[in-house]
């Protein structure tokens, strides 16, 4: 598939996505989420991984509406994090925070400057001004991430931090100090 050019309005391809629109369909005839607010009625938020072995909200026996998730590659805290947290934390009703990277994490499994080089052979574009925040320990990133929005001075000072590692294999959450 061809990039478009991006100056040209570009029409919803309802072939390329009919599967989506599809299932939406049936999504919609048993929805029943309607009553749902925006807060996180148990409290939490979950930065966890974008990785589509991840159900967050099952992870930790929970449903719709009962959380707010963030997701990137590799569970980091970013900036953006960090401003999406201090919103939920203020305005959403999120008092606990739970950091989740995984086990099997395409980010934990080679440096920076080998993603570069991969995704540059492959597919011939240079991401090298793209910082992907790569992880060689895991249990040491996940630390500094606690501590990062543990210190974090506009965080609403109510809130209470954890890591934890989910295992991709068997489920288990495994809480780690910091």
């Amino acid at each position: 598939m061809p990039l478009s050019d991006s100056s040209k309005p570009q029409t919803f391809d309802k072939d390329i996505f009919a599967d989506v629109l599809k299932h939406n369909q049936s999504f919609v005839s048993t929805f029943q989420h309607e009553e749902l607010t925006g807060t996180a009625k148990e409290g939490i938020a979950i930065v966890t991984c974008m990785d589509s072995r991840i159900s967050p909200l099952a992870v930790v026996g929970m449903k719709p509406g009962d959380a707010k998730i963030l997701r990137n590659a590799g569970a980091r805290v970013t900036d953006d994090v960090l401003r999406t947290l201090v919103l939920a934390s203020y305005l959403l009703g999120v008092k606990r925070i739970l950091i989740m990277p995984h086990t099997d994490c395409r980010m934990a499994a080679g440096d920076e400057a080998a993603i570069h080089e991969k995704i540059r052979k492959e597919h011939g574009v240079d991401t090298r001004s793209l910082e992907f925040r790569t992880v060689s320990d895991q249990r040491a990133a996940l630390i500094t991430d606690v501590i990062r929005v543990r210190s974090y001075p506009l965080l609403n000072n109510e809130v209470v931090v954890g890591g934890a590692i989910y295992n991709v294999s068997t489920g288990l959450l495994e809480p780690v100090d910091a």
